[in-house]
């Protein structure tokens, strides 16, 4: 068996870990630099009261806390499932070099975790969303942003 399916297979095993916890959904993931776990994780959701802890979001605060580092240059991601929208943000502003997974979104949306109404969401206008959002306070946020134009101490990413 390669290293990567190896790499896989730990985050499937991941996923049943965290199942059989009851600490959220079947979701395991794994990150791998220079052919070492880095950061590892399972779904945390119900576990923890906190909708944002997916897999691959507590894997990829796992490794950047590991790594020392806001960015996962060199690191390939191994998830049991593809990722959610969510995580597909977060992985992209993690900007690891590789994502592998294993189950797909239709996988997911027959066992109850269906993103597909996030994702038409996310094709809507502002004003069509479920969700009302709408824009407050523009002016006074502006000042904090040009504020930064000038800021010498700045870490960019």
């Amino acid at each position: 068996m390669d290293n990567k399916m190896q790499f896989m297979k730990e985050a499937i095993k991941l996923s049943e870990h965290g199942m059989n916890q009851n600490d959220g959904g079947p979701f395991g993931c794994v990150i791998i630099k220079d052919g070492k776990v880095v950061g590892k994780g399972w779904n945390k959701v119900t576990g923890t009261n906190d909708p944002t802890a997916h897999a691959e979001v507590v894997a990829i605060r796992d490794a950047c806390k590991n790594l020392n580092s806001f960015q996962l240059d060199g690191c390939e991601l191994y998830t049991s499932c593809e990722p959610c929208p969510m995580c597909m943000g977060a992985i992209y502003w993690a900007r690891p070099d590789k994502v592998f997974y294993a189950n797909t979104r239709n996988d997911a949306a027959e066992i109850g975790f269906d993103d597909s109404m996030i994702y038409d969401e996310l094709t809507l206008p502002l004003h069509a969303r479920r969700i009302t959002i709408e824009p407050l306070g523009r002016d006074e946020a502006l000042t904090i942003f040009k504020a930064w134009i000038t800021k010498t101490d700045k870490k960019e990413y």
